[in-house]
């Protein structure tokens, strides 16, 4: 059988497909995954929150978190289109340790991770970031800076966080677009170097 043709609708489905991302949000509980999620999405977010209760308080620590009344269970999800070639698929992670098993099925496939971090829990930063290397995926820092916190140098977060050179840091407020729009492209941007 020989090979038909190709036609010039042939040439138009190849120059209209899009390349789909997929990107993890993660971070420690309560740092703003699903906030920023919810910011960045260009659909109504799908959100898997469930009201805290009294049986979770003697495991979920809600020192520093200013109100929180929800957690998620699950993963959130959100869609971001770059352009028209390029649309990203954000899927966001639980925080607490009692849902790391969640993690090795939403890495498959992924190109990369953002990891949230408070500049005021640096500490639990650290088993995040080790989960994201343990599953190899490359990341960028984003700092959240909730209200009121103070802002500290690169330098001394870099440190803080045991970072290489080149991971990139940036810092955000994950209720803002623009701010965590250049931490999403920071890290679409270290992806794409990564690729050359």
């Amino acid at each position: 059988m020989g090979s038909r043709p190709v036609s010039d609708d042939d040439v138009y489905l190849n120059e209209a497909v899009q390349i789909a991302a997929k990107i993890l949000v993660v971070g420690h509980f309560a740092v703003g995954k699903t906030t920023f999620i919810g910011t960045m999405s260009e659909i109504p977010p799908l959100r898997t929150e469930e009201r805290m209760t009294q049986a979770g308080a003697h495991v979920d620590d809600l020192m520093g978190t200013r109100g929180k009344t929800t957690t998620t269970v699950a993963m959130d999800f959100g869609r971001l289109t770059l352009s028209e070639r390029l649309v990203l698929y954000l899927f966001g992670t639980p925080g607490q340790e009692r849902f790391v098993q969640v993690w090795e099925d939403m890495t498959r496939g992924a190109l990369g991770a953002l990891i949230l971090v408070d500049p005021e829990r640096i500490k639990e930063s650290f088993p995040v970031i080790d989960l994201v290397e343990h599953y190899g995926l490359p990341y960028a820092i984003s700092v959240n800076h909730f209200d009121g916190t103070p802002a500290r140098p690169d330098a001394e977060l870099r440190e803080a966080l045991d970072l290489l050179p080149e991971t990139p840091i940036v810092t955000c407020d994950a209720r803002d677009e623009k701010s965590s729009a250049n931490a999403l492209m920071a890290l679409v941007r270290y992806l794409q170097e990564r690729t050359r």
